[in-house]
């Protein structure tokens, strides 16, 4: 594979924009840079990846209140990547928006690289917290956004968390949902990646997760249901859920796993499956990059 990667004069190019063309585009890099990241490891989870694309580049580049040259800015919006798993589109994403070179993502999951097979905080700049068991991160988002808004009185800055819809298995995603909900947590925006699979199979067949808006209204949410594939939507859903003062809000996003990449979609076993170096030609050519 040749590598189409762009220049970091490019990639500062990319920076906020309401031009949803502009955020399709970006959206679409990102699923390369995944493709090509996996099949360079031989291994990592493609699937929900793809399926991700969109609601992080909405996120980072028209969403959140961030600075790729200050990471630690004290004013930041700040983001909790719960389902681990789905690094590389967190990676993928950081780098477009210019927090480390992009070429660096062909380290992923080699020995010494920054870039592991789950994210670690303090390893990478942007990357908020460690994760990697599963249900953990809605925890520490809503621990995060009870000091801000309720300890520290700060009103203007949001957190962001992103679970996959297999991850709410996981109890304690539950127990963060009555902390969130007795908390009000209005500064807590939560995101549900709902592409209807996980490592075994389909959700509804490993583990019904059924009505997900009546739960999460059950335990004082604020819920939107949106397509997650589709920019404004998810632009559209932020918006609202900055609005909502008086509750946390999750944002439930239909999404496509292994979205653009037509052999890859809907099955479950690209979940966690690394393409060969003629499958990664094949998505590619399908994601309109350089083979």
């Amino acid at each position: 594979m040749s590598d189409d990667v762009m220049t970091d004069e490019a990639v500062r190019a990319f920076a906020r924009t309401d031009d949803e063309a502009e955020l399709r585009k970006i959206a679409q890099v990102i699923r390369r840079d995944i493709v090509r990241m996996v099949a360079t490891a031989g291994s990592g989870h493609p699937g929900g990846a793809l399926g991700m694309a969109e609601l992080l580049t909405v996120l980072y580049f028209n969403g959140m209140r961030h600075d790729p040259r200050d990471p630690g800015w004290p004013d930041r919006d700040v983001f909790f990547l719960s389902n681990g798993h789905t690094a590389p589109v967190l990676y993928a994403t950081l780098a477009r928006a210019g927090y480390f070179p992009v070429a660096e993502l062909g380290t992923l999951r080699q020995l010494g690289s920054r870039l592991q097979g789950h994210p670690e905080r303090g390893t990478l700049p942007g990357v908020e917290s460690t994760s990697g068991p599963l249900g953990s991160g809605l925890s520490q988002a809503a621990g995060y956004a009870h000091v801000l808004r309720n300890i520290d009185q700060v009103r203007h800055r949001f957190v962001y968390t992103m679970m996959g819809d297999g991850e709410l298995d996981e109890g304690n995603v539950w127990e963060a949902a009555m902390f969130a909900g007795k908390y009000r947590l209005g500064n807590l925006i939560g995101f549900i990646d709902r592409n209807n699979i996980q490592i075994d199979g389909a959700t509804e067949d490993v583990m019904p997760l059924t009505d997900l808006r009546a739960k999460w209204e059950s335990f004082d949410w604020h819920v939107l249901e949106i397509d997650g594939n589709n920019v404004r939507a998810v632009a559209d859903a932020i918006g609202l859920s900055k609005a909502v003062s008086w509750a946390p809000t999750m944002i439930i996003a239909q999404t496509v796993p292994g979205k653009g990449v037509p052999f890859m979609e809907y099955d479950h076993r690209w979940h966690g499956m690394a393409p060969s170096p003629a499958q990664a030609e094949q998505a590619l050519c399908a994601l309109g990059g350089v083979a």
